[in-house]
């Protein structure tokens, strides 16, 4: 069966956890990673990751297509799960949630005299229908969007500021979870921005390079 440019990437992203770790050496995982791009079957990719596990895993045991997490995954792969965070406080202080975490159908976060920080890049959601509420009181919170995310900014800056700034171009996914950033900022402000993770940069350039890889391999 012929392979698909998904497959092949996943087949990537177990190479590069394997050199990350030390069971590859440089060398090596450069020459599998050029072999999964040039494979045009399963078989071809199969014996690439044979001897690997999977990513994440503390198993030795092989996976070819694994699940993804984070940005990696497709949207309905993440949504649906269980909250492990609703709310952030900050007091003379600072609070953050970033990384691989889920946010809760009704996130409200507070900020006085102190900072936060709400990252939704590599995220997963317990509803497709998210609120987030943002007040802040001679403080900041900075949340971080993935840009086809739908995102719809309202809010209230009283002496203050409550914006978005979109530094890359965006074109929210159709099936991507709603988002909805709320609230007020008095004497402080609540920015929204749209950028990519640098773990889905460097996928997006990888995938570039192993599509150019093909395009070459299909034109000698």
């Amino acid at each position: 069966m012929r392979a698909s440019d998904a497959e092949r990437e996943r087949v990537a992203e177990i190479l590069r956890e394997a050199v990350a770790e030390g069971r590859l050496e440089m060398e090596e995982f450069e020459q599998r990673l050029d072999s999964a791009y040039k494979a045009r079957t399963h078989g071809e990719l199969e014996p690439l990751v044979r001897d690997l596990p999977a990513v994440g895993s503390a198993s030795s045991a092989p996976a070819v297509v694994r699940p993804r997490s984070g940005s990696a995954a497709r949207w309905s792969e993440r949504i649906g799960r269980p909250a492990t965070s609703t709310g952030g406080f900050a007091f003379y202080g600072g609070f953050r949630r970033r990384g691989n975490w889920t946010v809760g159908k009704v996130f409200t976060a507070f900020a006085m005299w102190g900072g936060g920080t709400i990252d939704l890049r590599e995220a997963n959601f317990e509803s497709r229908e998210t609120v987030i509420r943002c007040f802040t009181i001679m403080g900041g919170i900075h949340v971080t969007v993935p840009p086809d995310l739908n995102v719809d900014v309202r809010g209230i800056g009283i002496m203050g500021g409550f914006g978005e700034d979109t530094k890359e171009e965006s074109a929210p996914a159709p099936d991507a979870p709603r988002v909805r950033v709320t609230g007020f900022a008095l004497m402080g402000g609540v920015g929204v921005e749209h950028k990519r993770s640098k773990a889905e940069k460097q996928r997006l350039r990888e995938a570039e390079r192993g599509r150019g890889r093909l395009e070459k391999g299909e034109g000698s």
